[in-house]
């Protein structure tokens, strides 16, 4: 058990209410969770204000209670802090409570709207071969060092987070490479986590749902940046039009990477095709298994971090060279009847089109690309036509199909698709609202020398329907068709 007065530790108050050093077991942000001993931190959330529940939270044992609004009736023997911001308090209370263990690691966050996963993951991977004990927080899974803790949200809560850092200190870990989601610098989940660096991979539209405009969208990515201090780095993809913006003020040393302009760490593709590429990266060539300039500009930003984090830049290429691909992540299976299947995670039409101009870029028109696709429910509905658009236009043929619809009927998000296409491309459209037959159907229509590209999902291993969480990996329903 810890005091309260030390969990509040350079947190600014603005009133107190009872007793700061009452003993405290844990911290709760969600009442139903609440034990006796807790502290509930009462935050507002886009669709629920954890105020409401404060009444509830002193009835199941709540001892202490941070809140931005004290209640006009306050439960006997409860101390209440107010102030300014919950969330922000919710992040730095976390961090006091597991010991501030960012402190203790060298911890790089990176944010953008593509290339996350496999940025933070070939870290991991890299680190580990340069023989330093590592953990990764990212989309797919986590890991403290060699054990894998699964993961269930791009960016864990703050509690979370920081337990999971602690872990990774008590495991012995030096190195820590996680995914900043927008949500998560947006709800303050990394407040009071400390990094050693930041990544910045591209931004293009995506989470409008949430941020309701890009505008909102790209300042939560850039106020990661804001926030990083002047011993730490910042590394910033400026073949990306905003690629700037994020160091605009920021008080990290700046580092550049890019494939089209000058830069600190600067590559170019010297050849490529479906079994890897052959790379110029700051004038040593490199081969690697990877396909594709998005990866190209992931292994850039790659060694970009790793020099910049004092390791050797020979060294760090050898290592590069023999790297895998990330599950889901333009993962290629060949069929015994001579097509190839390309499973990705593209869910953004600047993702989809990435693949698809890659798919195309090395086919030079001597296969036909069959593209299966669809979009989740519940989310951003704007983006649906354009990915439609992105499918059809560099497609032979389109299969239109259900991803996670969650609460949404599927044929619903698919009409909004559809209203993305004129009558010609229709025509070379097929739409397969169960997503099983989409997949089989798409295999069944490819010949030797195409493509087909199953995108959208990646390495989600279920779909979601009315709710219902259901078993489904687009890579086991490739296999089966093979």
């Amino acid at each position: 058990m810890l005091r309260l007065n030390l969990i509040l530790k350079n947190i600014v108050t603005d009133q107190i209410i009872g007793d700061v050093t009452v003993e405290i077991n844990n911290i709760c942000f969600d009442s139903r969770q609440v034990q006796v001993g807790d502290v509930f931190v009462a935050t507002k959330g886009t669709s629920v204000d954890g105020h409401e529940y404060i009444g509830q939270a002193t009835e199941k044992g709540a001892v202490a209670i941070v809140c931005e609004d004290i209640p006009r009736q306050t439960a006997a023997g409860v101390t209440y802090i107010k102030v300014d911001d919950s969330a922000d308090a919710l992040g730095k209370m976390a961090a006091n409570r597991y010991g501030n263990p960012s402190e203790k690691l060298n911890l790089i966050g990176v944010t953008g709207t593509n290339g996350k996963t496999t940025t933070v993951t070939l870290l991991y991977q890299l680190f580990k071969e340069l023989g330093y004990q590592s953990g990764l927080i990212s989309t797919v899974l986590n890991r403290i060092d060699d054990r894998v803790v699964e993961a269930s949200h791009t960016t864990p809560d703050a509690p979370e987070l920081n337990r999971l850092l602690a872990e990774m200190v008590s495991a012995g870990c030096q190195y820590a490479f996680m995914e900043v989601s927008s949500h998560a610098i947006e709800q303050k989940r990394i407040s009071g986590v400390k990094f050693k660096g930041g990544i910045f991979t591209n931004i293009t539209r995506d989470h409008i749902d949430y941020h309701q405009t890009f505008d909102n969208y790209l300042h939560a990515k850039k106020t990661f940046f804001d926030g990083l201090s002047k011993d730490t780095f910042a590394l910033t993809n400026i073949d990306d039009k905003n690629g700037l913006v994020m160091l605009q003020n920021t008080k990290a040393r700046k580092y550049t990477y890019s494939l089209r302009n000058m830069a600190d760490f600067k590559t170019r593709i010297l050849d490529d095709g479906f079994d890897g590429m052959l790379l110029d990266v700051n004038h040593r060539e490199v081969h690697v298994p990877f396909i594709g300039r998005f990866n190209a500009y992931n292994l850039t930003a790659v060694f970009g971090c790793a020099v910049a984090l004092g390791q050797d830049e020979v060294e760090v290429l050898r290592i590069i060279s023999a790297l895998r691909p990330v599950s889901g992540r333009f993962e290629t299976l060949r069929s015994p009847s001579g097509y190839t299947a390309i499973v990705d995670y593209a869910h953004t039409p600047d993702a989809l089109s990435n693949v698809i101009g890659t798919i195309n870029e090395i086919l030079h028109n001597k296969g036909r690309l069959i593209t299966v696709v669809g979009c989740g429910g519940n989310r951003d509905k704007g983006k649906r036509p354009l990915m439609a658009q992105e499918a059809v236009d560099g497609s032979w043929k389109t299969v239109l199909t259900s991803d996670n619809p969650r609460f949404e009927e599927p044929q619903t998000i698919i009409d909004d698709m559809l209203t993305g296409l004129d009558n010609d491309q229709k025509k070379q459209t097929l739409v397969i609202v169960d997503r099983r037959e989409a997949i089989r159907t798409a295999c069944t229509i490819a010949q030797a020398g195409d493509i087909v590209l199953i995108a959208g999902k990646g390495h989600e291993d279920y779909q979601i329907i009315q709710g219902v969480k259901h078993h489904f990996d687009d890579k086991e329903e490739v296999l089966n068709c093979f």
